[in-house]
């Protein structure tokens, strides 16, 4: 068993890994509308932009996590970061729209072996009473990430508009060297999954299908919730705040890095202690309250104070969410921690997809149409929470875990 000095690094290490993979994507936010300006094209790319990452996440996540379940958590975390690095070099270098799209791609096909595999391996190291401090602690290194991507892109677009992805690319790199010198084995031979498969198949419509109906079906349903939830709000939040305040891209930028900061402290600092005292299903039902609660609270704004006030309290409710859900799946997934994890993000990922889609459909509308179907969609889910989770079982047999997700 590892010494807690050991998973003190091993948990700083991933922390570093979370923390370059979403600078790489908070870079991409600030300087995108930009960047797509400069190849002459306009909103339907830049939209298609924003898709193709999620889009891809959302087929190969489940890929890198049943790969990792049958050989192990280390080899993925390196394709992951090594990936991304290529993918920001490559955006970085684009000359023209088709290298744009293809280093989204290629980002989000690999990068995607990142989150569920780090996931994974606090699932493989961690004690069940821990596990939401450790889930908090992943979800926060992303929240770091998006507080300080963005900043460094506006800041770096003034070298260069592709100054900000050379950065992450060299950082990617730099964690993936880490990974391979530092970071052990988390899961060790014996205790990998033998699958019947020579070889990993193609993107598993079916497994994702048929977990809808396991035992965590239910929890990714929710994660798919809170996942629409949260960017239906960032997708549209720029424009909403130019029609109804006049906030130009720099007011804009400092709520979302309060937001991010928000994000961060409370999944770092307070989703562990709240799991532990409350426990995950309590903790899923109020942070489903309160993100519904949040959207509504977000059009009584009149002015900043208020505006950071109502979105610090949105942010508070959902950073509960996505690692509260997490460490629930985790735990009624015991031995197939990287497909489990897999098709929690994969899950997650589906709601960036149409997250972003439908707030921007409503948003022409109603330019709070957004946050009141937000509301309602947020609202649903802790109904759901209610009749549902309170029927599960946390001694649910292995086998009836494992055998749908299959």
């Amino acid at each position: 068993m590892q010494t807690q000095v050991s998973n003190r690094k091993n948990t700083i290490i991933l922390f570093f890994t979370m923390v370059v993979v979403l600078l790489g994507f908070g870079i991409f936010i600030p300087i995108l509308p930009f960047y797509v300006e400069s190849f002459n094209a306009g909103g339907l790319e830049l939209g298609l932009l924003m898709a193709t990452y999620a889009i891809m996440q959302f087929l190969f996540s489940p890929l890198w996590g049943d790969l990792s379940d049958r050989h192990g958590r280390k080899p993925f975390l390196i394709i992951g970061t090594i990936g991304n690095a290529l993918a920001m070099l490559l955006m970085g270098l684009s000359t023209q729209l088709w290298m744009l799209f293809a280093a989204r791609i290629l980002a989000g096909v690999l990068s995607a072996a990142t989150l569920p595999t780090a996931m994974a391996y606090i699932g493989d190291s961690t004690s069940t009473e821990d596990r939401g401090r450790g889930m908090g602690l992943i979800g926060a290194a992303m929240g770091v990430g998006m507080v300080i991507g963005p900043g460094l892109g506006g800041a770096m677009a003034g070298i260069s508009l592709s100054a900000p992805f050379f950065l992450s690319a060299g950082v990617s790199a730099l964690a993936a060297v880490i990974i391979l010198i530092a970071l052990p084995e988390s899961l060790q031979v014996s205790e990998r999954n033998r699958s019947e498969k020579s070889s990993a198949q193609g993107p598993q419509f079916k497994q994702m299908w048929d977990a809808l109906f396991s035992p965590i079906g239910i929890l990714l349903v929710l994660a798919f919730r809170l996942s629409f939830g949260l960017t239906n709000f960032e997708s549209i939040f720029g424009l909403f705040a130019l029609e109804k305040f006049g906030y130009n891209a720099q007011r804009v930028g400092l709520i979302l890095t309060v937001v991010g900061i928000t994000s961060a402290m409370v999944q770092g600092l307070l989703t562990g202690p709240f799991i532990k005292r409350w426990g995950d299903i309590r903790v899923i039902r109020a942070a489903m309250f309160g993100t519904s609660a949040g959207f509504l609270l977000m059009l009584l704004a009149v002015n900043l104070p208020t505006i950071l006030f109502t979105t610090s309290m949105f942010v508070f409710s959902n950073s509960l969410l996505r690692p509260s859900v997490s460490s629930l799946t985790s735990k009624w997934a015991p031995d197939r921690q990287g497909i489990a994890m897999g098709l929690n993000n994969s899950f997650m990922s589906l709601g960036r997809i149409f997250g972003p889609i439908w707030a921007g459909v409503v948003f022409d509308i109603n330019i709070n149409m957004p946050y009141l179907s937000g509301s309602v969609i947020l609202a649903a889910g802790f109904i759901v929470s209610l009749l549902w989770l309170k029927e599960m079982n946390l001694s649910l047999p292995v086998s009836s875990t494992t055998h749908s997700a299959d």
